[in-house]
Parts: C-alpha cells; sequence; structure tokens
C-alpha cells in the first residue's frame, strides 16, 4: 500500500497492493467525495480512517462500478450519500452473492481473514443514482459524475474533478481491462468520449495515474482486439494478432458472444 498522494489541489489518491487497486478523494472546503470504497468492510473501514487522516469534513461516495474490489467496503462509510449509476444497483441485487462466493473461494486458502471479511460483508446498494451525469458542489469545487457509455461493465461511471478524471476500470494501468462483465464494442466510444473531457490525469481503477496518450493506446488496443473477434480469422491467427495475451482475447470474445473456441462456454 502506499499513502495519499496529492495528484492535483485537493485531489488524491490512494493505491494498495491488493489487487493494486486505487481509490481517489476530492476535498472541497465544505465536503469530501470518496471515489469507491475497496472490497470489504476491513478494507472499507482501513480507507475511512485514512481519509479523516486527511479531512475531518462530511463525505460523500461515488463508486465507479458494481465490481466488489471497488464497493464493498462502502459500510464503513455510512452514514453518506452513495453515488453510482443508476445500472449499478441493479448490477449489485443480480450479481453480489456470486462475486462475494467466487472471491471468498479466491482467497479461502492464501488469505482466510480475506475471505472471513468478505463473508460477513454488508453490501450497500447506491442510493443516489445517475442517468448521464450529476454535478456535486464540495465547497469551491465541483465534482461531475459522468457515464460517457458502456464499456468495461453497462454501468461505468467516471468522475471529474477539474482536469482530473477518476475512471474507475475503463482505464487499467499495469494489467490488460478486463472484459468479464464488458461492452467491448462499446468501450472504444466511450474513451473516445473520455478523452472529450481534455483531462491532463486520468486515474486507472488499478495502477498509477496516465495521461491521455496512454488512453488513446488502450482505446486502440481494444478496438483491435474487438475488430480482430468480428472478423473471426482461425483461432491461432487471432490469438497471435490480438495486442492482449490469450486469457484476455478469450474473455472479449466471451463478451461479444462469438462463441467460437469449445471452451467459451
Amino acid at each position: 500500500m502506499t499513502g495519499w498522494r496529492e495528484i492535483a489541489d485537493g485531489v488524491l489518491i490512494r493505491r494498495y497492493a491488493e489487487l493494486d487497486l486505487t481509490v481517489g478523494l476530492v476535498v472541497g472546503a465544505e465536503q469530501a467525495l470518496v471515489v469507491d470504497t475497496r472490497g470489504d468492510h476491513v478494507q472499507g473501514a482501513e480507507l475511512a480512517a485514512a481519509v479523516r487522516q486527511v479531512t475531518p469534513l462530511p463525505w460523500q461516495i461515488a463508486i465507479t462500478h458494481g465490481h466488489f474490489d471497488h464497493c464493498f467496503g462502502t459500510a464503513a462509510f455510512l452514514p453518506a450519500p452513495v453515488w453510482a449509476h443508476e445500472r449499478c444497483a441493479l448490477h449489485l441485487r443480480r450479481t453480489a452473492e456470486d462475486q462475494r462466493a467466487e472471491w471468498i473461494e479466491h482467497y479461502r486458502h492464501e488469505a482466510p481473514e480475506t475471505a472471513e471479511a468478505l463473508r460477513t460483508t454488508t453490501v450497500i446498494s447506491p442510493d443516489r443514482l445517475v442517468g448521464d451525469r450529476a454535478e456535486l458542489d464540495l465547497g469551491g469545487r465541483t465534482a461531475r459524475l459522468l457515464h460517457l457509455g458502456p464499456g468495461h461493465t453497462d454501468h461505468d461511471l467516471v468522475v471529474a474533478a477539474g482536469d482530473v478524471v477518476f475512471a474507475g476500470d475503463l482505464v487499467e494501468q499495469g494489467a490488460p481491462p478486463d472484459f468479464s462483465d464488458a461492452r467491448p464494442e462499446h468501450w472504444p466510444s466511450t474513451l473516445d468520449n473520455l478523452l472529450d473531457l481534455r483531462p491532463s490525469v486520468v486515474v486507472p481503477g488499478h495502477g498509477d495515474p496516465v495521461g491521455p496518450d496512454f488512453v488513446r493506446s488502450q482505446r486502440a488496443e481494444i478496438a483491435a482486439a474487438v475488430e480482430l473477434c468480428r472478423a473471426g480469422p482461425p483461432e491461432g491467427d487471432l490469438l497471435a494478432r490480438s495486442p492482449f495475451p490469450e486469457a484476455t482475447t478469450r474473455a472479449v470474445l466471451r463478451s461479444m458472444n462469438v462463441g467460437r473456441f469449445p471452451d467459451i462456454h
């Protein structure tokens, strides 16, 4: 874990070794906005305490999407408004228990304390639902919550604070994008919309902050993988030409419902 790092005036990030997760904090004169809450109630409590080391201001919460590592820690911040895209609440209702079971199994042997924390976590549904956009007045600073289109999920929400954009998992640094719940064919245009915000810094959901050139490069890789999967070249040729590792390319195929390989289904 790294401590807080201020990347712009009143805009901070905190990066964790666990899943290389990066969360954010935007501090205004009257309120603070926490961007994502980590993966269980213990992790959420650690983050809440870390926020209190920075500011005593009342906080609001913005959830970039409904994957456990970004939002299962929310209970530690209550009572507080919890903002997310309107489809995030439905995603959590449908998948939270499956996510919990999958990741308890993942942690069961190597990190049993994390598995237990996940087992006893109460998953909080967002109560402030965003369609395309919302603006939060934090006191002398406005944070914009924007749904720019589907990509990593069908409910990605970005947070724009000045020229810093918290992108959630629409952008990943240090690992290929995750396509498990993705809308690959829409993802490039959603990143175009993100770039239209003219950010100087983009904070990925995992990894270090990046600049627009990194986003353009990742956008091009996603678009190339989508076009390959649409064209449907022979299996070996497709995997060899893909900009992503084999497992990621197969995930692109699954999410596009191509069903080319026997083990896809």
